[in-house]
């Protein structure tokens, strides 16, 4: 198993903005694309975003234009900027490590443990 660790989630208003990183053991960060997943309640889990080794990002229709993914790979760390945020973005919110899938959404064989999302209107 190797550890992912997400912090950053917490309550926003509707137009606010967060920031969640993930940090990685070398091994995972090297060797894997990084990416995030969420979950909302009584729904699947779904694709939010993904970011090569190399920095190709990849991104989910619905958060195109307002979420922005980013690595620093110095410091085995991905991060999620979430801007504009909307009440429907409520969810938990997990970092993954795999590999991206056709440009659209990423198979993910380590999961972080989640951080909750919550978007108030």
């Amino acid at each position: 198993q190797v550890p992912l660790v997400e912090s950053g989630g917490g309550l926003v208003q509707a137009g606010g903005s967060l920031r969640l990183s993930c940090a990685a053991s070398g091994r995972t960060f090297n060797s894997y694309a990084m990416g995030w997943f969420r979950q909302a309640p009584g729904k699947e889990r779904e694709f939010v975003a993904a970011i090569s080794w190399s920095g190709d990002t990849y991104y989910a229709d619905s958060v195109k234009g307002r979420f922005t993914i980013s690595r620093v790979n110095a410091k085995n760390t991905v991060y999620l900027q979430m801007n504009s945020l909307k009440p429907e973005d409520t969810a938990v919110y997990y970092c993954a490590a795999g590999w991206v899938v056709s440009g659209v959404t990423m198979n993910a064989k380590y999961w972080g443990q989640g951080t909750q999302v919550t978007v108030s209107s």
